[in-house]
């Protein structure tokens, strides 16, 4: 559909941020004015009380900014066609660099003084200590930060940098071409979008065929993937070398407030546990009727899913019971934000693909969805609304240098969200193949977050060392290695097709210096979760107050007020029972 042809009630609404273009550009005044104020204290000797007025204008400056950018984001992805709203987010994002760039001497001229004077501060003016958590977290980095000049070069030089990801989605999702391939004399053209929809399609000719041809032209490219990945993690590699951490990854966890040993505690945990997954396919092939599982078979449906329609003012009602175990206060919250336009909706022309929840501090929580009556779309939606409800909670309760959370623990709430839904429809479900469905879909979840993930994350972890350590590396070298890690984690019921060897060009969280294994800590914590919340064990006003924690407290210690520990094993074997508990389940239905 054209955009203006959706009911209005479906779409969210942005004049809650900015009812005309010329209060956005007020706003782009006032950040413009704000920078040039900052810029003011560059050379000025920081006190109690001008140090306070300097915190107050960076974060009111930075708050205006952010606003600014959530709203040009947004009005973008809803009609990417709109030439003038490319021309609104190309505007604020020259602004962005201009403050990243003016303002870089902040913590370094805050950080050249000892945390000795800053108590001393707390005691001369009482209103900074609502910077106190905020100043004692920017000290952690002080013997990480360099000198004004070569913080203001780095700054400078990081326009430069990392514009590796920049060509590698252009290569992969632009210019690359894909033959097209044939099964019984049906042409089948291909990309990377039909690939994700042919891998898992009933005909297994189709499946074969796409894996092949797919990962064929994958290997024609494979030294420019190589230069791009290897270009790429060199530049994480030096920085953290300039910066003096030990490794990337020590720079990595540092940042999420974490000791390698969580790092290390999910690794060595699931690795002990590769027989779980290893049953999973054998389940698959015996359930796909197959002498021998492929790789390219590993994603088809064990129960098709072309009978299960989920229309949304239904599915609307289902996530809202879902979700109820959460407590009265959640799920009013969510209704009234569903009934005040958090959400975009449905697909229309020109919108960007996919689904998220994006906002600021002084916006809603934003909601973007492509919603088309599947199980997927209403687990997406459940998933979104985590978020959502998770930074509700997050601004609501914190000042604005405290009103966001980690990334480290960005997937739980979601991932909570989708646990109770799947477990809510299978229990409530008379009909016995959609159980099987959703106990498909769910079993799926646990093999490419807490399976998938961790074995990116090892491959990347040693991608990493052959950079630190000045070994070779190249495009044959990283397929081998990624090769070997495949037949491990598939384990003795799975053909590993050669083909296989150049799939880590196709993943662009290579380029996120350690994202992947904050996926399968995530979905781990949320199994710990939802079992407390579901056998009582798990206070839900324990939960809310992890909800609530934001950067007031660490990564881990919000975890810790929800009960997860995740430098304990057990949390990371909460997902593995979870993951062999359903694997039963599906057994008990299917044979039953």
């Amino acid at each position: 559909m054209n955009r203006d042809e959706i009911d209005e009630k479906y779409k969210w609404d942005l004049t809650k941020i900015y009812s005309s273009l010329d209060e956005f550009d007020k706003d782009i005044l006032k950040v413009k004015s704000g920078i040039d104020e900052i810029v003011k204290y560059k050379a000025v000797s920081l006190n109690a009380f001008n140090l306070y007025e300097l915190l107050n204008l960076c974060m009111d400056t930075s708050r205006c900014l952010e606003k600014l950018e959530v709203y040009a984001s947004l009005l973008c992805d809803q009609d990417t066609s709109v030439n003038k709203n490319l021309e609104l987010k190309e505007k604020v994002s020259s602004l962005n660099d201009i403050m990243v760039s003016s303002t870089s001497f902040v913590d370094t001229n805050i950080l050249a003084l000892d945390y000795s004077e800053i108590e001393k501060f707390y005691l001369e003016n009482d209103k900074l200590k609502e910077y106190q958590i905020y100043l004692k977290n920017m000290f952690r980095y002080k013997k990480y930060t360099l000198s004004s000049e070569c913080e203001k070069l780095l700054a400078d030089m990081n326009k430069g940098l990392f514009n590796d990801y920049d060509t590698y989605e252009l290569l992969k999702d632009s210019d690359m071409q894909f033959p097209s391939f044939f099964v019984n004399d049906k042409e089948y053209k291909l990309d990377n979008s039909l690939y994700s929809l042919y891998i898992e399609n009933d005909d297994r000719l189709v499946r074969k065929n796409a894996f092949n041809t797919l990962y064929n032209t994958y290997k024609s490219f494979k030294n420019v993937f190589a230069n791009l990945i290897i270009s790429n993690t060199k530049q994480e590699v030096m920085l953290s070398k300039i910066r003096g951490y030990d490794s990337a990854l020590s720079k990595s966890m540092y940042n999420d407030e974490a000791e390698i040993g969580v790092y290390n505690n999910l690794v060595d945990t699931i690795n002990d546990n590769l027989s779980v997954l290893h049953r999973y396919y054998a389940l698959k092939k015996k359930v796909l009727g197959l002498d021998q599982l492929h790789l390219y078979d590993v994603y088809a449906n064990m129960v098709s899913d072309s009978s299960f329609k989920y229309p949304y003012e239904e599915a609307k009602e289902v996530v809202i019971n879902a979700l109820s175990v959460l407590g009265e206060d959640y799920i009013k919250t969510l209704k009234e934000g569903i009934e005040n336009r958090w959400i975009d909706l449905y697909p229309n022309k020109g919108k960007r693909t996919g689904g998220y929840s994006s906002g600021a501090y002084d916006t809603e929580p934003y909601i973007l969805l492509n919603y088309q009556d599947k199980y997927d779309d209403m687990s997406t939606l459940a998933h979104e609304l985590g978020h959502s409800m998770h930074s509700y909670y997050t601004r609501q309760n914190n000042s604005y240098q405290y009103g966001y959370y980690s990334i480290m623990v960005a997937e739980v709430a979601s991932t909570v969200n989708e646990l109770l839904l799947a477990k809510y429809v299978i229990k409530n479900s008379k009909s016995r193949e959609e159980k099987l469905f959703i106990l498909n879909r769910l079993l799926e979840l646990f093999r490419a977050t807490v399976y998938r993930q961790t074995m990116f994350s090892t491959f990347e972890k040693t991608m990493y060392e052959y950079i630190e350590e000045s070994k070779p590396l190249t495009a044959d070298i990283l397929s081998d290695l990624y090769y070997d890690l495949n037949i491990k984690y598939f384990g003795p019921d799975t053909i590993v097709d050669d083909e296989i060897r150049y799939e880590w060009e196709r993943i662009p969280h290579f380029y996120y210096n350690y994202y992947v294994y904050k996926y399968a800590t995530g979905l781990s914590s949320a199994c710990y979760i939802v079992n407390g919340l579901l056998s009582g064990t798990l206070k839900v006003e324990d939960y809310i107050n992890f909800l609530k924690c934001g950067k007031s407290k660490s990564p881990l210690d919000s975890l810790k007020i929800a009960s997860v520990d995740l430098t304990d094993k057990n949390v990371i074997l909460e997902a593995v029972k979870m993951f062999d508990d359903t694997i039963s389940e599906f057994e008990k239905i299917y044979y039953e």
